[in-house]
């Protein structure tokens, strides 16, 4: 009986959710096409086409050793964009390997800074800069130890801006998995509160991180002949790339390389899915190599091959393709928890990286929002249902995106910012 009463409390909750979003103007119905096209220009929030961004760069760790190859990225880097007078701040944490400077950071600064708002952006602990400057340990991936090494960043970079801006309130938000990022942020800060956030906005977040990456890894399944093929298909890719960038463009794997891949092969939806999956392959192995090299944990590199700037990465770039997201928790990740909890199995730290784990916290926090959509292709059947049943009325869910390819349609820009505005 009670099993019955909390799945149709649950259904009320997603029904209402609908309802509070429909009608609902974003064009895309199908949830691949959608996480890969993203926003049409015509529906795209009216932004300003700048703002102040200044690119800064700090020192985190002081005594850092940083191996030779990865020197350039011994300070961190990040940017402000800061109002002239009295303002609120607000944080934002890009997603899975993306840096500071990515398209959906600099789309929300641009919208949060038109809002009145002193911007900081900050990169994915799973990007390669933060791993090497920011990361305590060099080893990304457990959410609490990452939200620590995210708020001491934060603190380093307030200590540097208090005595040249006036901020009257701290807010927090982050996309995909800087959207769970900010959720276990949030927490820490309810403990030291050096910001003491007034409201943060997770976007698109994972419910638990483990299952999403597994959703990942499986896309690479959609490779024509399998995983075998994946250096010949990301030749095709970046082959046909090519015929549709002009000389002068520059070309960064990134959102803006996903939607040219769309552009250039018009893939059907298992190809899609094969895209997307090379894309946070290619995140997987530039966090795993990093990660490896900063650790001489011996994952990729072989521990006792010395590796300059110089070093071509020859092979070891083809072994780090191999390896995704889940061979990297169990083989690598695992292995470094362990030492430090000798007694957690595999079950028991997957469960761990989740929001289920924070679900009291986040049931009980009225400072802390959510924006999803239902046919978000990094949950699992059934997942979106956490959020309604969580958040309740702080949760808005859209009936369709994808993956945070409605993230710049006008009507989610314009709720993102009423969230911290209302």
């Amino acid at each position: 009986m009670k099993k019955g009463l909390s799945f149709l409390i649950a259904a009320i909750w997603v029904t209402a959710s609908w309802a509070a979003t429909e009608p609902y103007g974003y064009p895309i119905t199908d949830r691949w096409q959608a996480t890969v096209i993203g926003t049409p220009k015509q529906l795209k929030a009216d932004l300003p086409e700048t703002i102040p961004i200044k690119k800064r760069r700090i020192t985190i760790f002081e005594d850092r050793e940083v191996p030779e190859p990865l020197w350039f990225d011994k300070d961190l880097r990040y940017f402000h964009a800061l109002q002239k007078g009295p303002a609120p701040l607000i944080f934002l944490i890009a997603g899975t390997g993306v840096s500071y400077d990515g398209g959906k950071n600099n789309n929300m600064a641009r919208a949060f800074y038109q809002a009145g708002f002193h911007v900081v952006s900050i990169s994915s602990p799973t990007y390669m800069n933060f791993v090497v400057a920011a990361s305590k340990t060099g080893v990304p991936g457990h959410v609490y130890r990452d939200a620590e090494d995210i708020y001491r960043v934060m603190e380093r970079i307030w200590d540097k801006l208090q005595d040249k801006i006036e901020v009257t309130d701290f807010f927090v938000t982050g996309y995909s998995l800087g959207g769970l990022n900010t959720a276990f942020v949030t927490l820490l800060d309810e403990e030291r509160q050096v910001f003491n956030f007034k409201k943060a906005l997770l976007i698109n977040p994972p419910v638990n991180l483990y299952n999403s990456i597994s959703l990942l890894d499986r896309m690479l399944e959609n490779i024509p002949g399998g995983i075998d093929n994946f250096d010949r298909f990301y030749i095709r890719l970046v082959e046909q790339i090519g015929k549709v960038y002009t000389r002068a463009d520059s070309v960064n794997i990134d959102e803006e390389f996903i939607f040219r891949a769309f552009e250039a092969v018009n893939p059907d939806n298992e190809e899609l899915a094969a895209l997307i999956g090379v894309s946070f392959r290619i995140t997987s192995a530039n966090m795993a190599f990093t990660s490896d090299l900063m650790t001489n944990a011996g994952y990729i590199k072989p521990a006792n091959m010395t590796f300059t700037k110089n070093t071509s990465p020859g092979d070891l770039e083809t072994v780090a393709h191999r390896l995704g997201f889940t061979d990297f928790f169990h083989t690598y990740f695992y292995t470094h928890e362990k030492k430090l909890q000798p007694g957690i199995t595999r079950q028991e730290l997957a469960d761990a990286m989740s929001l289920t784990e924070i679900e009291d916290y986040l049931k009980n926090s009225p400072k802390i929002e959510v924006m999803h959509n239902q046919d978000d292709i990094i949950l699992e059947e059934g997942e979106i249902d956490f959020f309604p049943r969580v958040f309740g009325a702080r949760a808005k869910i859209y009936p369709r995106g994808g993956h945070l390819g409605n993230m710049e349609y006008r009507d989610n820009v314009d709720h993102m910012v009423r969230v911290f505005t209302q």
